[in-house]
């Protein structure tokens, strides 16, 4: 049997378009992220890159990962943010953080660790003033479960 040019590319681009199915970032992980924040706060967010978390992609322990989270916002009376939640739906407890803010008093900046159980998306969602729910992910393989 010989390989023609055409099977090698269709057997590439089925190699892709699984790899991107199953790849952390991928659509799909997505919208298994805006289906958690629907069940666990009843409405729908918005992915957004004005919510920005930052966590390592790979950690060797998830006793202690550290995470920033840092949101563009002025803080004004007409314009801040509420509070933002975690949560990491691997974890026995899914929600790992909440953070309040107050307009005009605080910047919408954090930084801090939290334990993960197993390597997991975790997700940050964003309560803006209006109502709006904005929301982020991040993976984070962790080698060792913090959460035992």
């Amino acid at each position: 049997m010989s390989l023609t040019r055409r099977d090698v590319l269709l057997a590439a681009s089925a190699g892709f378009a699984g790899a991107a199915l199953f790849s952390p970032g991928s659509a799909r992980a997505n919208d298994e992220a805006l289906d958690l924040v629907k069940q666990l706060t009843g409405r729908t967010a918005i992915a957004s890159d004005r919510l920005h978390l930052i966590m390592p992609a790979v950690f060797p322990t998830g006793y202690t990962v550290p995470m920033s989270l840092d949101i563009d916002s002025p803080m004004t009376e007409t314009d801040h943010v509420r509070q933002i939640r975690v949560f990491a739906p691997q974890n026995p407890i899914i929600e790992v953080a909440s953070f309040h803010f107050v307009p005009q008093r605080s910047l919408a900046r954090v930084s801090t660790r939290i334990r993960l159980a197993k390597p997991q998306h975790v997700v940050a969602v964003a309560e803006m003033n209006d109502g709006v729910l904005l929301m982020t992910k991040a993976w984070v393989d962790v080698a060792t479960n913090g959460c035992a």
